[in-house]
């Protein structure tokens, strides 16, 4: 039976004490709040957590370079994820962090992953606060799939397939840039927010209302998404396989890299 990309929350109710499920808690935030301190006051029961930091890779473009293999197995082997665990993240965010650890596991070769579908938020049971304990895991990080991530000289010669920009769209437009050395966009990226891909549940729109969204950007036969520093923009690429639709690639470094480059900036609303 396929699994992911998305559970609900009856689903996990029913298999979260199966001995192949691993639940992960990836809460992580830009400023504020550290998800580990999120994770202590309250987080599913028996689920793990595990920092985005921890699979963050240490050189690399951008503020959140992708972990090279031996990073990334080690984290998982951490969170006793074995190679034939079914992992389900969540986050609290509507799955705009969690998409990241989903993209991550199959770009290193996992087949069982899936979000949480509306997140914490929807678990709508009990929660804990005792630190889960799991036994160290098998997982084994395969030689990544380098043909869904483009870096900049790639997006630099894009052609073809639309550049969809997934941050809000202040801070595509150019008017505030709480992050990033300039503000701005990409020239010819068009603006999508991620967030958009949700219904006011914090759930995902259903794949019809999905692939029409894609469709109506150009993106029906795939296209490159980025956002501040590759991990917001993992949620288009989760929803266009959730519309069923092919194609969808990451640029990794982001505007985190293309912002600190001597590189053209776009901004407005006009791609």
């Amino acid at each position: 039976m396929k699994f992911g990309p998305l559970v609900d929350a009856a689903w996990l109710h029913e298999h979260i004490a199966d001995p192949d499920v691993r639940v992960i808690d990836f809460r992580w935030y830009i400023h504020g709040r550290l998800g580990r301190d999120e994770y202590l006051g309250g987080h599913i029961p028996g689920a793990v957590f595990v920092d985005l930091d921890d699979v963050t890779g240490e050189e690399g473009a951008g503020r959140h370079p992708l972990p090279s293999a031996a990073r990334f197995e080690e984290a998982m082997r951490t969170a006793g994820v074995d190679t034939d665990t079914r992992v389900v993240a969540y986050d609290d965010v509507g799955g705009a962090v969690a998409s990241r650890l989903w993209f991550l596991l199959g770009h290193f070769g996992h087949r069982g992953q899936a979000v949480l579908d509306g997140g914490l938020r929807a678990w709508g049971g009990p929660l804990e606060a005792e630190v889960t304990k799991v036994a160290r895991g098998r997982f084994r990080a395969h030689q990544p799939d380098q043909g869904r991530v483009l870096d900049f000289e790639q997006v630099r010669e894009l052609r073809g397939v639309p550049l969809i920009d997934a941050r809000a769209g202040e801070r595509y437009r150019g008017e505030t840039e709480p992050v990033d050395p300039k503000a701005g966009h990409i020239p010819g990226a068009v603006s999508a927010p991620f967030a958009e891909n949700l219904d006011p549940d914090s759930r995902f729109k259903s794949a019809d209302e999905l692939r029409r969204r894609y469709q109506a950007l150009g993106a029906e036969n795939g296209a490159v998404f980025y956002c501040g520093s590759g991990v917001n923009a993992t949620h288009h690429l989760l929803a266009m396989e959730i519309a069923g639709l092919p194609g969808a690639r990451l640029y990794a470094g982001a505007w985190s890299d293309w912002s600190r480059r001597d590189a053209p900036v776009a901004t407005g609303s006009e791609p």
